[in-house]
């Protein structure tokens, strides 16, 4: 009897481990949705359309994501320095925001395969005449705070006046339009987007440190992980990303090579 009892205790510390590995991708569908964090601030990446809706580049991959899971998705706003804190205290299952991919953060969350691609670009008002990254000194540049872009402005252009949000967008990006700064700094696809519809602005020459962006998740789930670079693999190949891509950028961008 004692015999049969240790068997059947290890039998139960077995499910409970086997549960503890492949448990969200089960916790989500007996949920009945997936809570994805998004970026809604700046185009084309992630806004608001007219109707309060969530859209852009990054909700439409989180879309395909949770069809792949059989279940919908429930998008939460998230801000560049929350997005990674959130999904280490389980408010969410996913982050599928514009997410670069860092030796920092892959310690403490992990990443699937590139969806996209990025690098940073710096926007100017055409009116401020800086051409280069040394005519940054004494120029106010709107920054993301805690991002690659912050450090690579510290690091590149130290003498500036640093101008921080804790969203690019939409703040930098108002502060942009609304000629309160200079500068700003940001991933190429939302300055490229925006110079694009805005006469008062211009993007300087050059990408600077182009970084793979990843959907970020919670450490401790293979399964999770596994499902997620099989949906990433699939999107690249069957054609929907170079689709999705053209999109939001024109019929006659490029998408990059992931």
């Amino acid at each position: 009897m004692p015999q049969l009892k240790r068997i059947a205790a290890i039998a139960v510390l077995a499910m409970i481990a086997g549960s503890a590995v492949a448990g969200r991708i089960e916790e989500i569908k007996a949920r009945g949705y997936v809570r994805i964090g998004v970026s809604l601030g700046g185009e084309p990446v992630g806004f608001r359309n007219g109707k309060n809706e969530p859209v852009g580049y990054d909700v439409d991959v989180a879309t395909q994501l949770a069809a792949k899971l059989g279940v919908p998705a429930r998008f939460s706003d998230v801000s560049a320095d929350a997005r990674i804190s959130m999904l280490m205290s389980k408010q969410l299952d996913l982050v599928v925001a514009n997410v670069s991919i860092t030796p920092q953060r892959a310690r403490v969350v992990d990443f699937s395969k590139p969806y996209n691609m990025a690098g940073l670009r710096v926007i100017v008002q055409k009116s401020a005449g800086i051409k280069t990254l040394a005519d940054l000194k004494g120029k106010s540049v709107v920054v993301g705070r805690g991002t690659t872009a912050d450090a690579f402005l510290k690091q590149s252009a130290p003498q500036a006046v640093f101008v921080y949000t804790d969203n690019f967008a939409p703040d930098g990006v108002l502060l942009l339009k609304q000629k309160r700064v200079d500068a700003g700094i940001e991933d190429s696809s939302l300055l490229d987007y925006l110079a694009s519809k805005n006469d008062q602005l211009e993007v300087l020459p050059g990408i600077h440190g182009q970084t793979p962006i990843g959907i970020a998740m919670a450490k401790g789930d293979p399964e999770l992980l596994k499902f997620v670079n099989g949906f990433v693999g699939d999107y690249v190949k069957t054609g929907a990303y170079a689709q999705n891509y053209r999109k939001w950028w024109g019929e006659k961008s490029v998408p990059p090579a992931l």
